[in-house]
Parts: structure tokens; sequence; C-alpha cells
């Protein structure tokens, strides 16, 4: 049997206590690489091939990149250990096959005993306590009975030493359960982890969450911004379809605790979501009363409604009425949820600055409102939060870096103690999203997900999207002038290139952390126009030399700046700033125009609540979109007036025609589309449909361009996004 202390040089690999120490110190080290550790140590000079490490910790259905996985870990293990992989003193690598630990093991302790010096001591039980107590104090009784004083001398010095005999008795019992409760309070916290990943779909769609079950099937919400739907699969894996039902562009939030009814949300052509119960296993869907929120869930006994508008939480009864605002938040809420005894709810929390989300705890009364994980929130951005049905553990989505993983955290341990120290459950290639437990909390379903795209053309002769620059996985794609020279920014790393139309020349010209945005060529061709979108600070507008450099900001200032447009003499940008991320009052949008000599800013007079502005080829024209994209505003810099291009549909993203005599946007909803209308004659017209065509885009969003003959250019979505259902490993 493996000792449980294993030492090698001046480390010890402690696995009752889990952790790695060197000189006495302990040393930070993840969960794959110790347990990888642990295997290795644990058969010092014997080959462990990578067979046999995916099957001990992720099983042998593991849906993961376990070779990225295991080569990620073993580098983990190096850099703690200080070792040469070209010289190694601890973990040798044997190619192709595995690895052995070659240094020179010492035993620790073991489940049978081990070192006498590490040995831990009993203390006595009572009935072992009185014994001792009477085998020493034995002797001394009889000598007082035989004494010559056996009068009161001896009756007082009896009464003496059976006081200390009982004291030694209390005080070794006292000591004894003094241990046992010392132990249960700091013993380490039992390791959760999860093994056998399953594929549950395989219908090839776009999915968000959350993931709710009756015990099963599974639900969950499918296809893109544009056309979105509810589906359903059995738990246990096979054919997805469609849930019937009437509303239009469903999202889903939660499912009542009865397992009987699911809460959706529902847009119709506007940014407001109206709040819907829809029945199981079929049925017609019911308004709940006069809700508009983003997003919600059921109190535990199903009486209640959290839900969620903007920046503020809300709760209601169960049918919509005597609503009443929980709290305000500093961002935007989403993903709300109960403890399963209802005596907290937590919701995620997106920073109006950074973008970084958070998760946060109240009362269900909306007060002591506090962040979870205060201390990770500057490198990581976690939310989506859920119970296990005993309350025992909270699973959540974390990212860092542009990687997303399932953790979990122990909620409850004895004497009502909490430890707020998360476990990272998932490890691999894939991003996991939107963790759900089962009922049984046997089983941890996720969405896992490959980001990828394809650059598309739409062929007018054919009616279909073709691969365009080789089908490069790329969006914001803006071609110069001369029509030479391409600048696009790649999906998903968000990096910014430039090359011709040929692919030849081709120049990386932005770094991580730098996530780019929407570039711009500048009239001249010599630079470009950007935005940084990287999590944790402020968007910024920037500048770089289409030849390469580095980025120059153009404004100092701590809001989120997008949408940069030339003007058409290079001396100036248009800009906007980002509503999600700003204040909802109008006043606080606008569309603006930086002076790039003089820096200077100045707002176009009556362009409050107005954002994403497009310039028109020729500098005459400004189109824009209200705050509720529900129309497109057109701007006159001859008559310095507004007037309202058109409206009625949800319009994303927007183009001007080379010839500026149109703008082309896309149309959300049912029905998604390419449409064009003409400024002369408010004239519209579709381009082409989109309804077949799954698109994928920056953090979700959907990107449509021009290329130099006016053809639409969309993002492709080649990537896989599905569901999976891991064995779930709770002590």
């Amino acid at each position: 049997m493996p000792a449980d202390l294993t030492r090698f040089e001046d480390f010890e690999l402690d696995a009752h206590n889990y952790c790695l120490r060197h000189s006495g110190k302990n040393l930070k080290l993840e969960r794959i690489p110790l347990e990888i550790l642990l295997l290795l140590a644990g058969r010092p000079g014997d080959l462990v091939t990578r067979e046999e490490i995916v099957e001990k910790l992720w099983g042998k259905n593991a849906y993961l990149d376990t070779e990225n996985a295991i080569n990620t870990a073993i580098r983990k293990i190096r850099l703690a250990l200080g070792d040469d992989p070209a010289q190694p003193r601890f973990v040798q690598t044997v190619t192709g096959r595995g690895y052995r630990f070659i240094a020179r093991v010492t035993p620790g302790i073991t489940p049978e005993g081990g070192e006498a010096s590490h040995k831990i001591q009993a203390v006595p039980s009572e009935a072992t306590a009185t014994t001792l107590g009477e085998r020493v104090q034995r002797p001394a009784r009889d000598e007082a009975f035989s004494s010559p004083s056996s009068g009161r001398e001896g009756t007082s010095t009896l009464k003496i030493r059976r006081r200390k005999r009982w004291l030694f008795v209390v005080l070794t019992t006292t000591v004894g359960a003094l241990a046992v409760l010392g132990f249960i309070l700091t013993r380490p916290i039992p390791m959760l982890r999860v093994s056998n990943y399953v594929q549950i779909t395989n219908d090839g769609q776009a999915k968000q969450g959350p993931l709710v079950t009756d015990g099963m099937r599974l639900y969950f919400a499918e296809g893109s911004a544009n056309h979105r739907f509810l589906s359903q699969v059995s738990a246990s894996g096979g054919e997805t379809s469609v849930l019937p039902n009437s509303l239009e562009t469903p999202s889903l939030l939660d499912i009542s605790p009865a397992r009987s009814e699911l809460l959706v949300a529902s847009s119709r052509a506007t940014t407001t979501s109206s709040v819907w119960s829809l029945p199981l296993p079929t049925g017609s869907p019911h308004r709940i009363g006069d809700l508009l929120a983003d997003d919600g869930t059921w109190s535990p006994d199903g009486r209640d409604l959290v839900y969620v508008s903007g920046n503020d939480l809300y709760r209601a009864r169960s049918d919509g009425t005597a609503g009443r605002k929980l709290v305000s938040l500093a961002g935007a809420a989403s993903w709300p949820r109960w403890s399963p005894d209802g005596t907290r709810l937590r919701f995620t929390v997106t920073d109006n600055t950074t973008g970084f989300s958070s998760i946060w705890e109240i009362s269900p009364d909306g007060k002591m409102p506090h962040a979870i994980l205060p201390s990770r929130n500057q490198s990581h951005s976690e939310c989506c939060g859920c119970w296990t049905p005993d309350g025992k553990y909270f699973v959540f989505q974390s990212t860092r870096e542009g990687k997303t993983e399932i953790w979990a955290m122990l909620e409850k341990r004895w004497f009502g103690r909490t430890s707020h120290s998360p476990s990272q459950l998932t490890s691999g290639q894939m991003n996991s999203l939107a963790p759900s437990i089962s009922s049984d909390a046997r089983k941890l379903y996720v969405i896992g997900q490959q980001l990828r795209g394809e650059l598309a053309r739409y062929d007018s002769n054919s009616g279909q999207f073709v691969p365009y620059l080789s089908g490069i996985s790329a969006e914001f794609a803006d071609f110069s002038r001369d029509r030479k020279w391409v600048t696009y920014v790649s999906f998903p790393d968000h990096i910014l290139w430039r090359s011709k139309l040929d692919g030849s020349e081709r120049l990386q010209l932005t770094l991580p952390p730098v996530q780019a945005a929407v570039p711009r060529w500048s009239p001249d061709g010599k630079r470009i126009a950007f935005f940084d979108a990287a999590p944790g600070k402020p968007w910024k507008i920037h500048l770089i030399s289409a030849d390469g450099g580095t980025p120059e900001p153009v404004l100092n200032e701590p809001r989120n700046e997008m949408d940069p447009n030339w003007s058409p003499d290079g001396n100036a940008l248009l800009f906007s700033y980002f509503p999600i991320f700003e204040k909802t009052a109008p006043e606080s949008l606008g569309v603006y125009v930086v002076d790039l000599g003089t820096r200077k800013v100045r707002k176009l007079s009556g362009s409050d609540g107005l954002w994403a502005p497009r310039w028109s080829p020729d500098g005459r024209y400004v189109v824009t979109r209200s705050l509720d994209s529900l129309a497109l505003m057109l701007f006159d810099f001859k008559t310095q007036a507004w007037t309202e291009l058109t409206r009625g549909v949800y319009f994303g993203f927007m183009n001007w025609s080379s010839d500026g005599q149109y703008v082309y946007y896309l149309r959300r909803g049912r029905e998604p589309a390419v449409l064009r209308i003409r400024i002369g004659d408010r004239k519209v017209e579709e381009v082409a449909s989109l309804k077949d065509v799954r698109q994928t885009g920056f953090r979700g969003a959907i990107w449509s361009g021009l290329a130099p003959d006016d053809s639409p250019l969309v993002l492709r979505d080649m990537g896989t996004q599905e569901i999976y259902a891991l064995d779930f490993h709770a002590p």
C-alpha cells in the first residue's frame, strides 16, 4: 500500500493532506499536476504510460485534449520541483510512452504505520484512562489501608487520592475530545473530482446555458442571436428535438421545483424580454404578470421569483405580483440562483468598466450584498453558478486568459464552518460552460465549446455563402481604399492582422493580452484604427501602423470606447461608447468626433442615446442606431439635422456600400437576413437570408461586413458546442 508521505531529496509529497512541501514549506501545485505526481512517485522507477494517466484522472471516455493537459501538468511539476527535462532528477520522459519517477524515494507514514517518529499517539479513552489510573494509584491505596493510622487521616488521604484519580480521568477525556474536535475542524477538505466524460448531444448547433433537467431530459436554448429556439434531449444522450412553442427568440432561465414548467424570457423585436411559463412536456406558454426581465429563477418552494432587470435585482410572487426591488448593483446582474434551503441568493455581476464578472451573494430580503471570491476577481471572470441539491457544494465556471473551466467549492463543514477555496474540476482544450448538477448529484452537465469560424462571402449567383480568403477563421474584415489590402481579426484569439487580398505579405499587428475588434483602414492606407476590448480594463481605441509597431491609444479616459471610423481626410475619428458598460441614461451615450491632431473631442448635437456610428465614404452622413437598436438614425452634416432612416426590426451590424448610396445591416429574429436601405428614397430590400447560416463571433456577437464588390461577408460557425455528462464525485 503506498505511503501517505513520500520523501525525495528536500521534498515531501503528502497524499493525506494533498500537498507538496519543500523544506517544510507548502508549494503551489494545481490538482491535475499533483494527481500525476502522486501517481508517478507512488511507483518510483516504473514506467507510467500516458494511457494509465488518462484513465486514472479522467476515465476512458475523456472528451478533453488529454495530451495537452498532461504536457501542461508535467511542465508545472518540473517547475515546482526545479527539474530540468534535458537532465532530469525527478521526472524522466520516455518518448512516445509516458514518464518515470527516477528520484530515490523514502516512504513516510502508511495506513499500517510507518516511521515511529511520525506516528500519531492515540489519546486514551475514558475506560482505558480509568484502568490506567487504578493501576497507578492502587499501591498507594493499599498502603493507606494497611497504615497504622487508619482513622481520620487514612480516610482523608483516600478521598484526596480518589479526587486526583477522578481529575485525571476528566482531564484525559477532555484532552481526547478536544483532539477529536480539532481534527474535525482542521482536517483537509475532501477532494472533488469528475470523470467519464460522455457526449450527450451531437446536432452541431450552438448552445446557451443554463442547462436544466427534470431527471429524464435536459432542456436548453440553441441557435444564434439571430435565431434562437428551445431544445430537449434525453439525459442519457440521443437525438435532440425542438421544444414546440410560439415564443420569439426564447431564452431559457430556470425549471420549476416540481420540474413541471420552464421559466422562459421572450423578446419580440425588443431588447427587453417578457417572462413566460412553459408547461412540460407540452403545453401553451402563459405570461407571468407584466414582468420584464433579463434573467430570473424560482424560489425552492416555487412561491416566489427573483428576476433581473439591468443592474437591479427584484423579487415577486410566482404569478408576477407584489414585485419589489431587492438591490441595485454596480454592474449588470445575471444568473440568479437560490440556495436549496432558501436562505441565500447568488448571482453574477458584470463590472461596467472592466467587463469582468464575479459571483455575489445576498440574503433573500436584499441585505448584505457581497462578492463571494473577491480576491480572484482581478484575474478570473466567474459566473453561472449552481448548488448541489443538498447545498453542500457550489459549482461555477471561471475564465482566465481566454480559457473557461468548471470549479467547485465546499459550502458546509462541521459546526457550520464554510470554505471558499475553490477546486478546479475540468481541464482540457475545450471550454467548459454553464454547469448544472443532476437531481441525484451524480452527474455534472456542461457545454463543451471549441470555437472556430470560417469567413464566408455571399454569392448572388448560387444564392449561398462560400468560403472567402481561403475560409480563414476571422471577422471584422476591412479593405483599403485601393482594394489591395485587407485587415481582419482572427477568431477566437482576437489578434489583428493585415495582408494582401491573395494572402501574401501577411503580418501580425497585435499580441495578447490585446483583443482587437472592428479595425478600419485610414484613407491613405498607412494606419489602422481599432479598439482593444481585453477584459479587466476599459475598451480603448488605438492606432497602429500598417507596417506594425506599438499600438497608440487615442484618448486617455476611463470609459469604454468602440467603433472608430475615419473621416474622409484622415484627420479625425468618429466613435461612440458601449451602452452595456455605460449608465442607462441616454445623455451618457452619443456620437463623438476626436481630432487626431489636437485630441480634442466634440459630441454631435442631438446624438444622445445613439451608438455604433458609421461615417459615409464621402463624409456627408453618419448612420447610427438607437439605444434599443430598433431604429436607424441618419445625420446630415450639410443640414446638421437628424432623421429616422427606418425602424421596426432589431438592427445588427451596419456597413456603408462603397459608393455611399446604401446602408447594409443585419436583421435579427426569426427571419435573420442582410438587408440594405437606399439613402435616396429609403427603399429596403433583402440581400441575403441568414436563416440557415450558423454564425459566431466576438464574445457571441454577430458580425457582417462587405467585400470590395459589396457582397455580404459573415463569420460562419465551424466550431462545436455540445453537451457532456460527467460523473460527479463529491465526498
